[in-house]
């Protein structure tokens, strides 16, 4: 199933305001490249959604999202089944919202107030609502990326190692391998590297391990498992590094992905 909040909203006759806001559970196979003609941030309940550009990939944990900017070529899949809320944002209320995608970290306010917009009644919003518009634009305008992509690189030769370490995260080849399996030098692969994904080979590889780390941990895989799956050989250093990158432990990150879903249903609100 695609992902298509937008459909659902626009047919609900809300079109005309600043933001639209769905919630609910999807099954999403990889499907083909689109755009919207809205920005959109997609919040993470349960689960785990990918989500992929021509230039980046991202695993969007549990209580982040992911910005996508108006008419943004996108693709995106679920393992499983995937729990979140999309809200779209009137082109005209994006010219100061970050022009690239991005995973982000809504405030708990930000947060709220799109489970709590996601449950308006079609029509014009009320003065009430519109107020909670405005709360949720001046939040979304206080939102700042974190460093969770995965740039993906251009040169054919870098997308071969990119590639065969996404397909294998235990591979340990160094860069010196690599050098010599793609014909150059080990310095001009790393500066390559750096010069097209802004990371270095290690930094790479070790952001391609915790975000296959993400997708098995929702998957309900154990920590020691999700560890040697994802190419660590000690498991102290995966939970120090994970924690360091997301701020809990592989163990308390686990049980934030499956929150029953009627905590997350939004509550009417009608009133002026």
């Amino acid at each position: 199933m695609e992902i298509d909040y937008l459909t659902q909203a626009l047919t609900s006759g809300q079109a005309d305001t600043p933001i639209l806001t769905v919630v609910g559970d999807l099954e999403v196979e990889e499907h083909t490249p689109h755009t919207h003609a809205h920005g959109q941030l997609i919040g993470c309940i349960r689960g785990v959604l990918s989500i992929r550009t021509e230039r980046a990939t991202w695993v969007i944990p549990a209580r982040h999202g992911v910005w996508v900017p108006p008419l943004h070529p996108h693709s995106g899949w679920s393992q499983g089944v995937f729990t979140g809320w999309g809200l779209y944002v009137d082109p005209g209320h994006c010219s100061l919202l970050p022009d690239q995608p991005s995973i982000v970290e809504p405030s708990p306010l930000l947060w709220e107030a799109a489970l709590r917009s996601a449950g308006w009644q079609a029509g014009p919003l009320t003065d009430r609502q519109r107020r909670l518009a405005d709360v949720i634009l001046d939040e979304l305008h206080a939102l700042q990326p974190r460093p969770l992509g995965l740039p993906l690189p251009q040169d054919d030769r870098l997308r071969q190692i990119t590639g065969a370490l996404l397909a294998d995260p235990t591979d340990r080849r160094t860069l010196d391998d690599w050098a010599t399996r793609i014909g150059t030098s080990p310095r001009t692969l790393s500066r390559r590297f750096v010069s097209e994904t802004s990371l270095s080979f290690t930094e790479w590889s070790q952001r391609a391990r915790l975000m296959r780390s993400l997708q098995m941990l929702a998957d309900g895989a154990s920590v020691t498992t999700t560890a040697i799956d994802c190419g660590y050989t000690s498991i102290s250093a995966f939970i120090a590094l994970f924690r360091r990158h997301f701020g809990v432990t592989p163990s308390h990150y686990a049980p934030t992905c499956a929150p029953a879903l009627a905590d997350a249903q939004p509550k009417a609100d009608s009133g002026r």
